[in-house]
């Protein structure tokens, strides 16, 4: 029987809203993109230019992570920033490069 709820409602409801839990989705998100984007990582950290480089993925994850975490959890955190920070550049830090 349909109570009268709609899709959106339900997805709404599953939305994290847990900061731990919105931190560690981010963390995840930056660890798949450096992990299937090795290369790409490699020479954006050469070049200076890892943020062009990886634009369409950052977009990507930051859309998805966007559409996991609740609204108010975002606008009162920058988890997604600080994954990119600890996870993708900190990681990329063995990678030579004149940035360093």
């Amino acid at each position: 029987m349909n109570d009268g709820g709609s899709c959106d409602e339900a997805l709404v409801m599953r939305l994290i809203k847990n900061p731990d839990e919105a931190k560690r989705l981010a963390r995840t998100i930056l660890s798949d993109i450096l992990l299937y984007n090795q290369a790409k990582v490699k020479e954006g950290i050469e070049k200076d230019s890892l943020f062009d480089v990886l634009t369409e993925e950052l977009a990507e994850g930051k859309k998805y992570y966007e559409s996991m975490v609740d609204l108010e959890v975002r606008q009162s955190s920058n988890f997604f920033s600080e994954a990119v920070v600890d996870v993708l550049i900190k990681q990329a830090g063995k990678i030579k490069s004149e940035i360093w």
